[in-house]
């Protein structure tokens, strides 16, 4: 590998590839070097829809205007339509299928079925009821949950209507679907819709292909990722503010590691409650460890850190290098953004790979069920596991010293409180501090790693940048782990990096100026904060009024093409990194960028530089600004008793 020092900028990652290299590891970042995209394929100019082709429409130099069709006929326009269309698809339903699990595990606990679960917050449980139309009364917590789980489940296969979460989107909001047509109707629904559209000979508009798959990032944003989040946290409770550590050096040499991998928080959290069993800590110091260090990789991760407070490993672009350390005994995967790789880079070393979603399985990985009827037990049988593979580790032991302090778990109802107080939440603090200038605007940075680029570089950049000049990030899965990497999310970071108005306003409130809001199926909870804002009133009447901005510059998954969508379909300009997948049709990708403001009040845009990224969110930030009126500061005037009688006067 070439340029090691240029593949980071997180030194516990150079120093384990560095060892890769040495012990003859291959990873991803290897991988990146010798193999190099498509272009045609990076930019959506290839159909393979059908089995006439593969058919290639690439643009070229100096004839861009000349006629591209596949076979069939299909133009450059129809095809990049029919890509981006289909990736939304598969992220949507990357999301929705998670978010399924999660309301057949609360159905199932509601009822009584499955041992170890209850329910934690039955405040929020009567706020979701509410929204689903429950009936609550005098009814009791059992009746209330049964119903909700069985209308949460029933949204999956709504056939007409809409989905039920999409009336919590400020009513202007609501009113733009419906006179586009694009209200979700039911979650599944929409995926098999777009699908069907994007198939050989059926839709061949490419503004009818980009408006459908708007409906179909809706479904999960205002669907299916909504439901995910609102759920785990009835069942697992709602995060509050909770310290943690996070990088590579959080694993220990001389305990157990376990690591626990993916997206889906209901195994980790069993995990996380028996992994205190006295009889497993006996086990693990019978093998002559000094006891059992569970740690967390990617989403999986956010998601133990927030309610328990435990250390995070690293990001995407770190699962195999946790390996690399020689000290992970067991990795626990479930579902989305395992790399195949984890099989081979295990055999380098003595790590146990295990497998535990029916969906997801990994060719030379031990495969254990995850069953919620018998979770303890399965739990138990993972983590004695990873005891007894204690004793086969290798002398070639390398942890990096690197760990990194946080202070994660801000919900939109953690939010809601820390600025208003117990008896009065409330969002006004922040829309006076917006309103006067203070804060500046808002951002959410989102999204993946990706390898293409240096890692953690533009997430942290951008993050860095943006605060720097008053607009508070809020943040999720591996861009929010990027930040926690560089030191900035913990309350100190304000007066560090923010800018004199938005540190001061995170000073007087006890806030990071950067939140951690969850893993990436926890995007939903971003657009429950922006409705607040909404609904609180002075910044406008719909999310595409307010000063805000979005953007993923690492992206890689189709989930987060999905998620920018959805925030684009709900108003807010939405800026992209690494690639965009339209960029061989510039009149599909001008329609995206430009004409899609006109309809659905919000845009994409691309920029793989962080601080000219920065520089477009900041610029929309202050175009918002000004429309609003409140693109002048306005200070704080303490009036005497002669000026409060000029007032009356006047």
């Amino acid at each position: 590998m070439s340029d090691i020092e240029k593949k980071s900028i997180d030194p516990a990652t150079i120093h384990m590839l560095k060892k890769a290299q040495a012990d003859g590891c291959e990873t991803i970042f290897d991988r990146a070097d010798a193999m190099k995209p498509c272009p045609i394929g990076a930019e959506g100019s290839c159909c393979k829809n059908c089995v006439m082709g593969p058919c290639r429409v690439p643009k070229k130099k100096g004839d861009e205007k000349a006629k591209r069709v596949g076979l069939c006929g299909a133009t450059a326009e129809t095809i990049s339509a029919r890509n981006f269309a289909r990736m939304v698809a598969a992220g949507t339903a990357a999301h929705s299928d998670h978010a399924r699990g999660v309301t057949e595990l609360f159905l199932s606990t509601a009822k009584g079925k499955v041992p170890g679960f209850e329910i934690k917050d039955e405040q929020k449980l009567y706020q979701l009821a509410m929204d689903l139309g429950v009936e609550i009364g005098n009814r009791s917590v059992k009746e209330v949950a049964i119903d909700v789980g069985q209308k949460a489940l029933s949204e999956f296969g709504r056939q007409d209507g809409e989905i039920l979460l999409a009336k919590r989107a400020p009513l202007k909001r609501q009113q733009i679907w419906r006179n586009l047509g694009i209200t979700p109707r039911g979650i599944d629904r929409e995926v098999v819709e777009l699908l069907h559209r994007t198939c050989m000979g059926v839709d061949q508009e490419y503004q009818d292909l980009l408006y459908s798959a708007a409906r179909c990032a809706l479904a999960d944003g205002w669907g299916g990722s909504m439901i995910s989040t609102e759920l785990q946290d009835v069942l697992f409770g709602t995060p509050v503010p909770v310290y943690g550590k996070i990088n590579l050096g959080v694993l220990k040499k001389d305990e157990v590691n376990l690591v626990i991998h993916g997206h889906e928080p209901v195994l980790p959290e069993v995990i996380a409650t028996v992994i205190h069993d006295p009889q497993i800590q006996k086990a693990a110091q019978a093998v002559g460890a000094k006891g059992i260090n569970l740690t967390g990789m990617c989403c999986s991760a956010n998601e133990v850190l927030m309610r328990h407070g435990i250390p995070v490993g690293g990001n995407f672009l770190q699962q195999e290098l946790a390996i690399v350390t020689g000290v992970v005994d067991a990795m626990v995967v479930d579902v989305q953004c395992e790399m195949q790789s984890l099989a081979q880079v295990a055999k380098c070393y003595h790590t146990k790979l295990i497998t535990t979603s029916p969906r997801a399985k990994i060719e030379g990985a031990v495969h254990i069920e995850f069953d919620e009827h018998r979770a303890p037990d399965i739990a138990k049988r993972i983590i004695l596991e990873a005891v007894e593979n204690f004793k086969n580790r290798k002398p070639n032991v390398d942890i990096p010293s690197e760990t990194t302090d946080t202070v994660v778990g801000f919900s939109h109802e953690t939010i809601n409180y820390l600025l208003g107080g117990m008896f009065r939440a409330s969002y006004r603090p922040l829309n006076d501090n917006i309103i006067n200038g203070r804060i500046r605007g808002i951002a959410g940075v989102v999204g993946c790693n990706n390898a293409r680029v240096t890692h953690d570089d533009p997430n942290f950049t951008l993050i860095k940048e943006l605060i720097k000049n008053d607009v508070i990030c809020l943040v999720t899965g591996c861009s929010a782990m990027s930040a926690g990497k560089g030191g900035l999310l913990t309350p100190e970071a304000a007066r560090q990096y923010a800018g004199d108005g938005l540190a001061s306003v995170c000073e007087a409130v006890g806030l990071p100026p950067v939140l951690h809001m969850g893993a990436c199926v926890d995007n939903s909870r971003i657009l429950m904060a922006a409705t607040a804002v909404v609904k609180d009133g002075g910044l406008g009447d719909d999310i595409s009024d307010l000063p805000a901005a979005g953007a993923a510059l690492e992206w890689m998954s189709e989930k987060a093409l999905a998620i920018g969508h959805y925030f684009v379909a709900s108003g807010v300009f939405t800026v992209f990194g690494v690639t965009w997948p339209t960029s061989g049709s510039d009149v599909v990708t001008k329609h995206l960028f430009e004409e899609f403001e006109n309809s659905v009040k919000g845009k994409w845009g691309f920029e793989p530089d962080p601080v000219k990224a920065a520089k477009l969110m900041i610029e929309h930030i202050d175009k918002k600004r000004k429309a609003l009126g409140i693109d002048k500061a306005r200070d704080r005037v303490l009036f005497d008793m002669a000026k409060r009688r000029e007032l009356d006067a006047a």
